[in-house]
């Protein structure tokens, strides 16, 4: 046990990554989310053991492998290696970094299955349904929606084979029960309504546990034709690498660590670990982790993202433009607790020179070159104070308890707000006090003093707060200041800052502001690069880029009888921006999107669902009939029509504008 920490342990996890190819910057957003959550628990003074790494088997895994024509243990180690440099990259401080080709895993998987076989929780049978081979997972056909597979909107593909089963539905009933006596287990509130809406209460399947159709997989060792079900094997990383063992010989890390205080994961993977792990955790008589908390996306604004187009976001390319601290901040202050969060360059332009570079850097530097012109460098605390001080240390001291109750909560983004408003009331005490007005008068020389002084102490308590978001500048801070961070106790306390103590003489400019047009010609440099890789990468496997079809389908349709111009300028097409969007209840074909279109929001309904998931839609500028009568729609009204174009087999894609145009834009 830690010696310094005084609230006991917190084991907190990430998902871990699954090892199908470079992570992208949605992908990297639950590493900082999961560091910045750590890094927190230690500040407050727990024990952290803080678990990531990379999910390595799987149908996916063996099929990439084998196009590239290298075996899955060869192409699992290059991807496993990108994950965890771009993991060490964005400065998380994880205590672990697992692989489940890691052999004392492995290992332990085969136990696992054996016991819960010997136990007759698992059973053979014969498997007879579809499969979607990206997402690892088995559906009937009654679960699918249009065909395809409800989690990722993509292809299935009927499977049929001989396999090992669970009998989820004998634990079912008492996960409900516990799901319904601990509130906090699942969060937001949003996930438990629909994992107990659409799986636990309408009745669980037993669940297919082993495949026979691909090798690349833990053996079943007494039945080694069967591989163990990716997500058996994945799950379990969070006990086998702290030390469990299924035979009773657990190790006192695992006894010290076990239940988990928080697994952190996508919401797209939320039903494997609020029912497949804990009914897993059931049989195994082990108890449950504390929370489940299925955060939001990350979105590429206006377009789905893709390496053909070139236009997919990695966390290196954001480093690279921006450096570490940047990155680690867009992601963790531009997601909502619930609701998807959009990324653009521009956007985090934008919040790089508003935020970081004005509020947080300038303060600094100003401080720190008033503090060297008019003393010295000597911030010196002199006690005389007015009433505009007192107004400045009451947010000062109230900042500490504000975060603590935001990260309580796990509302990240908010708790770097309330550190923002303390910034921005440092900055209002600037205007308010003119030092540069003081400073003319030699009589107001020692009140000149106590407002740097007063500037000074409210910079360390803000930068000590953001230490677990921004670690890289909240340490230049402290070094430009000549303190350090300071004890997380006495952050709701004013005056802590050593009377007499020399800054800096040459401030270093912590967020220099960026010119919007640059970094996008750089950002088409990046595109190009990715573009190229993408094709190099389907050489490779032996297929044809996309850039290369040399021939491309038209299509002829009837003609329909001609309108007049006069027709043609009574409708009002205009650009829209989808800001949110959700599947209409009452229809499998139907999607509600809120577009927002100038300076009004027009609910749409669109028969579009089979084509786009309403994560997609969210963030895409799009072509809006905005004066359509309005009409219901499965009993929903619906205020426009979004254009749409289809293709001979009925495939529909969203027409969108070729470059960035504003909402409310004319189409004419």
């Amino acid at each position: 046990m830690c010696t310094k920490c005084k609230n006991g342990k917190y084991y907190i996890t990430t998902a871990i990554a699954y090892t199908s190819g470079k992570p992208h910057i949605g992908n990297t957003y639950e590493i900082v989310l999961a560091d910045s959550i750590a890094r927190f628990k230690r500040q407050e003074g727990y024990d952290v053991y803080f678990q990531t790494g990379t999910d390595e088997h799987g149908q996916k895994i063996q099929e990439k492998a084998d196009k590239t024509g290298i075996t899955p243990k060869e192409y699992v180690d290059q991807v496993a290696g990108q994950v965890k440099k771009i993991w060490d990259m964005v400065n998380s401080s994880y205590d672990n970094f697992v692989r489940t080709t890691d052999q004392d895993h492995e290992k332990q998987v085969a136990k696992i299955f054996k016991k819960l076989y010997d136990q007759g929780d698992i059973y053979k049978g014969a498997y007879e349904g579809m499969y979607c081979t990206p997402c690892e997972s088995f559906w009937t056909e009654s679960q699918l929606v249009d065909g395809k597979c409800p989690d990722c909107g993509r292809e299935v593909q009927p499977a049929k084979e001989e396999a090992y089963f669970f009998k989820m539905s004998k634990y079912a009933d008492r996960l409900i029960e516990h799901i319904n006596s601990h509130p906090e287990f699942i969060q937001p509130v949003s996930r438990k309504n629909e994992m107990m809406n659409n799986f636990l209460l309408p009745g669980l399947q037993d669940l297919c546990v082993s495949r026979t159709s691909f090798q690349w997989g833990i053996p079943v060792d007494f039945d080694p034709k069967h591989v163990v079900y990716v997500w058996l094997d994945a799950l379990t990383n969070y006990i086998t690498k702290i030390g469990y063992d299924a035979d009773g010989n657990s190790t006192e890390m695992f006894c010290k660590n076990w239940p988990a205080d928080l697994h952190l994961i996508g919401k797209d993977i939320i039903r494997f670990h609020t029912i497949y792990w804990p009914i897993f955790l059931m049989a195994l008589d082990l108890p449950l982790p504390k929370q489940v908390f299925g955060h939001p996306w990350l979105l590429q604004g206006g377009e789905k993202m893709s390496k053909s187009k070139g236009n997919v976001i990695y966390a290196d390319d954001m480093v690279n433009l921006f450096g570490v601290d940047a990155t680690r901040y867009f992601v963790l202050h531009e997601m909502p607790f619930d609701n998807d969060g959009i990324i653009t360059w521009e956007l985090v332009v934008e919040r790089l020179n508003s935020d970081l570079a004005n509020i947080l850097g300038n303060l600094v530097n100003r401080t720190i070159s008033m503090c060297n012109k008019y003393f010295g460098g000597i911030v010196k605390k002199t006690g005389i104070e007015e009433a505009v001080d007192e107004e400045l240390k009451t947010v000062a001291r109230g900042t500490k308890d504000k975060v603590q109750q935001k990260m309580d909560q796990l509302r990240v983004a908010d708790a770097i707000s309330e550190i923002f408003t303390l910034l921005r009331r440092s900055n209002k005490y600037i205007d308010e006090t003119e030092p540069w007005v003081l400073a003319k008068d030699e009589a107001k020389k020692d009140r000149l003093s106590e407002v740097l002084y007063n500037l000074t102490e409210s910079i360390v308590i803000a930068a000590s707060l953001l230490h677990s978001f921004l670690p890289e500048t909240t340490e230049k801070i402290m070094a430009q200041l000549n303190t350090s961070v300071r004890e997380f106790e006495s952050l709701d306390q004013f005056g802590f800052y050593e009377s007499g103590t020399k800054v800096t003489e040459q401030p270093e400019i912590l967020f220099a502001r960026l010119d919007v047009k640059e970094i996008m010609e750089k950002v088409e440099e990046i595109r190009q690069a990715q573009k190229a890789e993408f094709e190099a990468e389907q050489r490779a496997m032996g297929e044809e880029p996309e850039g290369e079809v040399h021939e491309e389908n038209v299509i002829d349709i009837p003609a329909k009888e001609e309108i007049s111009y006069d027709d043609f300028m009574k409708m009002q097409f205009q650009v829209g921006e989808i800001i949110s969007c959700e599947a209409v209840a009452k229809s499998k074909k139907l999607l509600c999107s809120q577009v927002r279109v100038g300076s009004q929001v027009k609910q749409i309904v669109s028969g579009i669902r089979k084509f786009y998931s309403p994560e997609e839609m969210v963030g895409k500028k799009v072509m809006v009939l905005v004066n359509l009568k309005p009409a219901k729609l499965a009993g929903v009204l619906s205020e426009g029509m979004l254009l749409c174009a289809e293709d001979e087999n009925g495939q529909l894609a969203l027409m969108t504008p070729e470059k960035n145009m504003p909402s409310g834009a004319e189409i004419c």
